[in-house]
């Protein structure tokens, strides 16, 4: 387990900051061991109701691998592709 801070909005309730981080979750289990698509899928799905902003999605994703090395667009993009399995990214 890598140490760094996932990037959350301090004005999301609990419920949404949990849903937040299942994405931040799932997109490190793509690179380091892979995740059954569909799921992640899911996962994204559920975390477009939390932050609704195509631009926030960016600033997020942006943030987020800075600190991981983990690209949320590259992992989106893959999955959408892809469809179904398993996805599994490596560390360019």
């Amino acid at each position: 387990m890598k140490e760094y801070q996932y990037p959350l909005d301090l004005d999301w309730t609990t419920d949404e900051m949990v849903i937040v981080t299942n994405m931040w979750s799932a997109v490190e289990e793509a690179y380091e061991s892979g995740i059954d698509t569909v799921r992640f899928l899911n996962t994204h799905k559920e975390f477009k109701t939390v932050v609704k902003s195509i631009g926030e999605e960016k600033r997020l994703g942006n943030e987020f691998e800075k600190a991981s090395g983990y690209s949320l667009y590259r992992t989106v993009q893959q999955a959408k592709k892809q469809g179904s399995g398993k996805l599994k990214l490596g560390v360019v």
